[in-house]
């Protein structure tokens, strides 16, 4: 079974967001990245850019599939991991410690709509 790390919040489509002040560290769960196998590439967004909650802001793909990643708050990009354009497979082998961007939130009261890990985790074992 997947792995849900404690003290982060879980989004329906598994981003996990790490609260650093105003700012949401947003990676993807061990359930996600289980799911789609190897990842061999990453989509990342630019810095500067303004996200929607909820709207996609980048992508990953693995031997299996491609899969969007959605922002879980809204707010603008302060920082990416660009060593996941060189090592993808950071994912699959720490996918806590693999952050993909930062978002700084406009409104931290989307917190509110995210997943405690007990809640994902019963979700995600069916």
């Amino acid at each position: 079974m997947a792995s849900v790390k404690e003290g982060l919040l879980y989004s329906e489509s598994h981003e996990w967001v790490k609260v650093e002040g105003n700012i949401a560290v947003v990676g993807v769960s061990d359930f996600a990245q289980a799911e789609m196998g190897d990842i061999t590439y990453v989509d990342l967004p630019s810095e500067g850019d303004v996200l929607s909650k909820d709207e996609d802001f980048g992508a990953l793909e693995s031997v299996k599939a491609s899969s969007d990643l959605y922002a879980p708050v809204s707010g603008t990009v302060v920082e990416v991991n660009s060593a996941l354009e060189e090592t993808p497979e950071k994912i699959n082998e720490d996918p806590y410690g693999a952050w993909i961007v930062k978002i700084e939130m406009k409104d931290p009261s989307e917190l509110d709509d995210l997943m405690a890990p007990d809640v994902y985790s019963a979700k995600n074992s069916k």
